[in-house]
């Protein structure tokens, strides 16, 4: 099973973003990005509209619905 953190750290890889540069352009603090990626807290809904609108990324990718960018 594909989990959010790992989706999560495979976006951020394949685009070269850091937390903090990924943060920034969804509006969101570092802190949460790392609370994600530990698997420790998932982005909300209007987050994770955000994730998708910057990033031209379905939120099925993000959800682990398809592998489909």
């Amino acid at each position: 099973d594909y989990s959010f953190p790992d989706i999560l750290k495979d976006f951020l890889i394949s685009n070269d973003l850091t937390q903090t540069s990924f943060a920034r352009a969804i509006g969101a603090k570092q802190s949460q990005v790392s609370e994600w990626l530990k698997g420790k807290a998932k982005p909300g809904y209007d987050m994770l509209k955000k994730m998708s609108i910057t990033f031209g990324v379905s939120a099925d990718y993000f959800l682990g619905i398809t592998d489909i960018k």
